[in-house]
């Protein structure tokens, strides 16, 4: 510091020496089923866009972690969501790794695999690589009670699969052509993206089973069982900073909380409501919600 006056270099002398930046890894909470709800239940393309945008942002960014805690849900939502992150992570050249709570599984599954790693909790529930649909069949119900069932339509296939109609087993023919599209697109994504990780030994592994992830982690599903902060700091340091990211509840669910909370098997706060206030079609979204959850034993 030739240049500067006597007073200004002992003043500089005493700054605090400033050594280098600390690691920054930037967490996108991706928690709950995942779908385009309108009433902004679902964990969608439109609600985590900008958070990956947020995540991915940063100058100094070290790497980006994905919280993960999802039983599935739409295979399109799934597939947005993964190949947003997958975009910014080559453009940014970050690696990105996934932690996967209580569920990683079907859909929940490929917002793991947007990952170069996938770390899991040794009880967390992962895989479900299959592809579902459900319902409920009502012809006979309504021709007990003498309901009279009226459907017009242009196209011979219009109508398919009414549930009040019996089921005509050209219908379910497409249906199941349809769900093994889907199917092997899924276990394409998989063996693309952990490739010579998996063993190819396991014959279950692409059944629709799920297992603890210390199983999966045998199958080549999982690299490592840890949890997040732990493995972070053991990865990148005590003094990372560690930023997380979430998408924010509608305020709906907010006003409700104990409602939202109940959907996923998780204490909820008790919450006086006037019942003409609550939404009967967010009420019916938490159900089914719960079904999903259900299915890997966190209904509640």
């Amino acid at each position: 510091m030739p240049g500067l006056p006597s007073q200004a270099r002992q003043a500089i002398s005493r700054l605090p020496f400033v050594g280098p930046k600390r690691p920054l890894i930037n967490v996108i909470d991706l928690n709950g089923p995942i779908g385009a709800a309108s009433r902004g239940r679902g964990l969608s393309f439109a609600r985590v866009r900008p958070l990956i945008e947020s995540a991915f942002k940063p100058s100094g960014l070290t790497a980006v972690a994905l919280s993960i805690n999802s039983p599935g849900g739409s295979p399109v939502q799934s597939r947005l969501i993964f190949a947003a992150i997958r975009r910014a992570a080559e453009k940014k050249k970050v690696p990105v790794l996934a932690f996967i709570e209580d569920v990683g599984a079907s859909g929940g599954y490929i917002l793991a695999l947007a990952a170069d790693e996938i770390i899991a909790d040794e009880s967390s529930i992962v895989g479900s690589i299959g592809v579902i649909s459900a319902g409920f069949g009502f012809a006979a119900a309504i021709a007990r009670i003498g309901i009279e069932r009226r459907v017009h339509t242009a196209g011979a296939a219009k109508s398919q699969l009414d549930p009040f109609v019996a089921e005509d087993p050209e219908d379910v023919a497409r249906l199941e052509a349809i769900l093994s599209d889907l199917h092997e697109q899924f276990i394409d994504l998989v063996k693309e993206r952990r490739g010579d990780r998996l063993d190819g030994s396991f014959e279950d592994t692409f059944t629709g089973a799920f297992w603890t992830a210390s199983d999966a982690r045998t199958r080549g599903l999982v690299d490592e069982t840890g949890r997040l902060d732990d493995f972070l700091k053991t990865r990148f340091g005590e003094k990372a900073r560690i930023k997380r990211l979430s998408p924010r509840g509608s305020p709906l669910l907010r006003a409700l909380g104990g409602a939202g909370a109940a959907a996923i098997g998780r204490p909820a706060p008790v919450v006086a409501i006037d019942a003409g206030a609550i939404d009967v079609g967010a009420a019916i979204d938490a159900l089914e919600e719960r079904a999903l959850w259900g299915r890997f034993g966190l209904g509640g």
